[in-house]
């Protein structure tokens, strides 16, 4: 963003699937709360979370257990091997947001991410397009089709 970092928060569970994201100017103690917070709401309580070594998301999700927002058996491990599945999943987003030579605004960004997102949960079958397509059809047609929604 003009030069600056943001920070995109990914979820995905242990086959590939994307949970949620979460872009934030910020990598702090405030910022995993409030993704964590989001995944949550989306897709309930995990049985583990793997994190990087980053200490401000272990910290987020200490304060969440002990506000009662994660239950004190949800088991947090720390791999790097283990992350593999979220580094190989955001490739695809680095592919598509290094040609265009970063972003003027923050707002902007985030739409485009989500647009980002939403095109890889649909070619990934994630995206439950009900009745705008069958199984044979391509990505750009259910992606017209989901705009035209």
């Amino acid at each position: 963003m003009k030069g600056r970092w943001t920070y995109l928060y990914r979820a995905v569970d242990k086959v590939g699937r994307t949970i949620d994201f979460y872009l934030s100017e910020k990598r702090d103690v405030t910022a995993a709360k409030h993704f964590f917070r989001k995944a949550l709401k989306s897709v309930g309580v995990p049985r583990v979370i793997t994190l990087d070594a980053y200490a401000a998301s272990h910290r987020a999700v200490a304060e969440l257990k002990s506000e009662g927002m994660l239950p004190r058996r949800v088991r947090v491990r720390c791999s790097k091997y283990l992350n593999n599945v979220i580094e190989q999943d955001h490739r695809r987003i680095k592919q598509r947001i290094g040609p265009m030579l970063g972003f003027k605004r923050f707002d902007y960004a985030t739409v485009t991410v989500s647009g980002i997102e939403l095109a890889q949960k649909i070619k990934k079958h994630q995206f439950k397009t009900g009745k705008l397509a069958g199984r044979s059809a391509t990505v750009p047609g259910i992606w017209a089709a989901v705009l035209a929604a």
